[in-house]
């Protein structure tokens, strides 16, 4: 159980990180500016994969019915993923993603909601973006650098998502519980240089809390979670928002 006096401790132990300043995050195509405060994403899967049952959508008209459900409850940014991280869910070609996600992206565009695209495929986050996505969710490395230039070329939001391995799939062993935030911390220097460098100037850091696949659901799977979403304030101190 963890206690007030002990999130105390952690905030004492790193106050430097608590005071340091983020930058706002501005989307000009919208006209959009996030401040240093808290906002609230929603998620909408197009995956019938997905373990988070409650996002699931299965038909187009589901999924404009979550969506507004979700704006109407208080929602800031929408996040659409047509592929599961699961061990046992299917991959799902980039095509067909992005069959299923456009035509969401450009209802919700049209109305000025801004809107993630989970992807690691640079053909995705060229369609999403060309058809008015603000902002790509980042889950993949390997081709990692031409989604930078494709955020850049549309002055859209990045979402750095930590991972152990080449994609939030890959079941890479993750660090120990200790070394983590160390891990992760050097994990975002090195991406935040070179997403900068291909001109980029809106990102968020996500420790990737729910792509720790190669942990076994349960107690360890969940206190490793809590462990890492206490911690996560410390990514203040690279200078720009944090996504969990």
């Amino acid at each position: 159980m963890i206690n007030a006096d002990q999130i105390f401790a952690r905030w004492q132990r790193h106050a430097d990180a608590l005071a340091a300043p983020v930058r706002s995050i501005s989307l000009p195509k919208l006209g959009l500016t996030f401040e240093d405060r808290a906002y609230q994403m929603a998620v909408v899967n197009f995956s019938r994969d997905s373990s988070y049952r409650e996002s699931v959508v299965f038909s187009q008209e589901q999924a404009n019915y979550r969506c507004d459900r979700l704006l109407l409850e208080g929602a800031d940014i929408l996040d659409l993923g047509a592929e599961s991280v699961g061990d046992f869910a299917s991959r799902v070609s980039a095509e067909r993603q992005t069959d299923m996600l456009l035509p969401t992206v450009r209802r919700m565009a049209k109305r000025g909601v801004p809107v993630s695209v989970e992807t690691y495929y640079p053909e995705v986050a060229a369609a999403a973006l060309e058809a008015g996505a603000a902002v790509i969710n980042l889950t993949g490395r390997d081709e990692d650098g031409e989604i930078y230039r494709l955020c850049a070329k549309y002055r859209a939001g990045l979402i750095l998502c930590y991972m152990a391995g080449r994609n939030v799939r890959d079941n890479a062993a993750m660090p120990s519980r200790e070394a983590l935030i160390d891990v992760q911390m050097d994990f975002f220097r090195e991406q935040l240089a070179r997403a900068t460098a291909a001109g980029v100037e809106a990102i968020w850091v996500d420790p990737g809390l729910g792509f720790y696949n190669n942990l076994p659901d349960g107690p360890g799977r969940v206190a490793f979670q809590i462990e890492n979403a206490l911690e996560a304030f410390r990514f203040r101190v690279l200078g720009w928002p944090i996504c969990l």
